[in-house]
C-alpha cells in the first residue's frame, strides 16, 4: 500500500516510468491515465447533472415537503464532484509528466493536499449517505415528528456539521495525529497505516464502517415500514395500486443504494483495518516476493479506484435512474388523471355507448 523510498529495488520494479524508452511502458503508462480521466469526466457529467435537476426541481412548486430530500441529494452530488475536481487532475498530471512525485512535490505540501481531500470528499459522503437514509427512516417511520421538527433549515445544519466534522478529522494528520503518505503506484497520497498512524486510519475505517451499518440499518427500518404498509393496503377494500408500484421502486432504489454503498466502500475499509490489525498484510512493504508483493498493490488500488468509483454512481443510484424510470409512470398517472376527469369520462362513456349501438357493418367501416 504504501509507496517504498524511490532508492528501492522492489519499487523501481513497480513504480511505471514513463520515460519513453519502451513502448509497452507507454502503452501501459496511457492505459493507466485513461482510468482517472474517464471516471473524472463521467463524474462531473454525472453529478452536474444531477444538481441541475435538483435545482429544479427544489425551486418547482409543490416541493416544500421534499425540500430536506433534495438538499442531501444536492450536497452528496456538490461533495462528490469537489472531490474528483480536486484529486483527479493531479493523478493525471502526475501519470503525464512521467516524473516521480517527489520531483514533482519537494516539501510534501500537495500530498498532504491530496491526502486531506481524500479523506474529506470519501468521508463526507459516507456521512451523507447515512443522513439521507435517516432522513428517510424518519418520514417514514415517524411522519407526524418529521413533519413537525425537520425543515431545510435544520437539514442545511446537519450537512454544514457533516461537513466540518468531515474537514476536522482530515487535518487532524497535520496536527501531528496521524500522517499522509505516498500510496502506490507513486501517483496519489492517502492515509498511513504504518507506525503511530496506524490509529488514525483504523478511527477513518471505522467511522466509513459503521455509516454503512447505519445506513443499511435505516433502509432496512424503511424497507420494514414500505412492507407492512403494502400489507395493510393490501388488506383493504380499495388497495391503492398507484402507491404499490411508487412502493415497489423505492423498495428497489434502497436495495440498490446498499448493495452499491457496499461493493464500493467495503474492499478499501477492510483493507485498511486489515492492514493495521495485520502489519504483514499491507501490501508494498519489503520482505516480500516480487509477484505477492504486486498482486497485494494492484489490490489495494483497485479498492481505492471502487471507492472512487461510488462518486461516479452516488448521482444515478438517487436521482437520475430513479427519474428515468418514473418517467414513463408519470407520463401514465397524468394521462390516467386527465381521463378520470369529466369530460374526458363523459366522452369516452359516449363513445362506449355509440360502440354499443352500431351494427357489425358499421363497426366495420368505422375500423
Amino acid at each position: 500500500w504504501q509507496q517504498r523510498p524511490p532508492n528501492s529495488s522492489a519499487a523501481a520494479g513497480l513504480v511505471p516510468r514513463a520515460n519513453g524508452t519502451s513502448r509497452a511502458a507507454e502503452r501501459g503508462s496511457a492505459v493507466s491515465v485513461a482510468i482517472p480521466l474517464t471516471m473524472m469526466l463521467t463524474g462531473v457529467a454525472g453529478n452536474a447533472l444531477a444538481m441541475l435537476l435538483v435545482s429544479r426541481s427544489y425551486r418547482a412548486k409543490g416541493s416544500r415537503r421534499k425540500r430536506s430530500f433534495l438538499l442531501c441529494i444536492g450536497s452528496l452530488a456538490l461533495t462528490d464532484m469537489l472531490g474528483q475536481l480536486l484529486t483527479s487532475p493531479i493523478v493525471i498530471s502526475v501519470y503525464l509528466s512521467g516524473r516521480p512525485w517527489a520531483a514533482m512535490d519537494p516539501s510534501g505540501r500537495l500530498c498532504d493536499f491530496f491526502g486531506v481531500s481524500m479523506t474529506v470528499f470519501g468521508l463526507c459522503p459516507l456521512l451523507i449517505a447515512s443522513a439521507m437514509a435517516a432522513e428517510r427512516a424518519l418520514a417514514i417511520r415517524a411522519p407526524h415528528w418529521y413533519a413537525s421538527h425537520m425543515s431545510p433549515r435544520a437539514t442545511e445544519r446537519c450537512l454544514a456539521a457533516i461537513w466540518a466534522a468531515g474537514l476536522a478529522f482530515a487535518l487532524l494528520p497535520l496536527a501531528g495525529l496521524g500522517r499522509y503518505s505516498l500510496q502506490w503506484p507513486g501517483t496519489w497520497c492517502f492515509i498511513s497505516a504504518a507506525g503511530g498512524s496506524a490509529a488514525f486510519a483504523a478511527a477513518f475505517a471505522s467511522l466509513g464502517l459503521l455509516s454503512l451499518v447505519v445506513t443499511g440499518a435505516c433502509n432496512l427500518a424503511t424497507i420494514a415500514a414500505l412492507v407492512s404498509r403494502c400489507r395493510a393496503k393490501a388488506g383493504a377494500a380499495q388497495p391503492g395500486s398507484r402507491w404499490g408500484r411508487i412502493a415497489t421502486e423505492t423498495l428497489l432504489q434502497l436495495l440498490g443504494i446498499m448493495c452499491v454503498l457496499a461493493a464500493c466502500w467495503s474492499p478499501l475499509l477492510i483493507t485498511m483495518l486489515r492492514m493495521v490489525s495485520e502489519p504483514r498484510a499491507g501490501p508494498c512493504r519489503a520482505g516480500w516476493q516480487r509477484w505477492e508483493l504486486r498482486r497485494e498493490c494492484h489490490l489495494s488500488l483497485t479498492a481505492v479506484r471502487l471507492a472512487s468509483l461510488n462518486q461516479i454512481l452516488d448521482p444515478w443510484v438517487y436521482l437520475l435512474l430513479r427519474t428515468i424510470l418514473l418517467r414513463q409512470c408519470r407520463q401514465a398517472a397524468s394521462a390516467v388523471s386527465r381521463c378520470s376527469r369529466g369530460p374526458c369520462r363523459d366522452s369516452a362513456s359516449a363513445s362506449r355507448d355509440r360502440a354499443i349501438t352500431l351494427s357489425p357493418e358499421s363497426r366495420q367501416t368505422a375500423a
